[in-house]
């Protein structure tokens, strides 16, 4: 699995209506057969920083990711709105999905 996670800073006047702005790409990439999840939070110590957790199954499907129209689409309409330049995580991890926290297992 290809895990990513960036860390995104918007511009105050955009912070509230970021999770409209990116709802077209964030749906059009959660239909991708290769995406495992993608998913927004907002920090609570910084309104205006958002980090996206995603992932796909294999490199593959994240190539297909980036290749897609609906990527490139999503920078234009995210470089218009963002404060500084995205920090990123990309890892490949040896599992597929999110996995049982044993140490709250029930």
């Amino acid at each position: 699995m290809i895990f990513i996670a960036v860390r995104f800073t918007v511009r105050p006047e955009h912070a509230d209506g970021w999770l409209d702005r990116v709802a077209d790409f964030t749906r059009a990439t959660r239909e991708e057969p290769g995406n495992l999840f993608f998913d927004w939070s907002r920090s609570v110590d910084d309104p205006n920083r958002f980090v996206l957790l995603e992932a796909f199954a294999d490199a593959e499907a994240g190539a297909a990711h980036v290749a897609s129209d609906h990527f490139k689409a999503g920078l234009a309409t995210m470089g218009e709105a963002i404060a500084a330049t995205p920090e990123i995580i990309n890892v490949d991890v040896p599992q597929q999905g999110w996995g049982a926290m044993a140490e709250l297992a029930r």
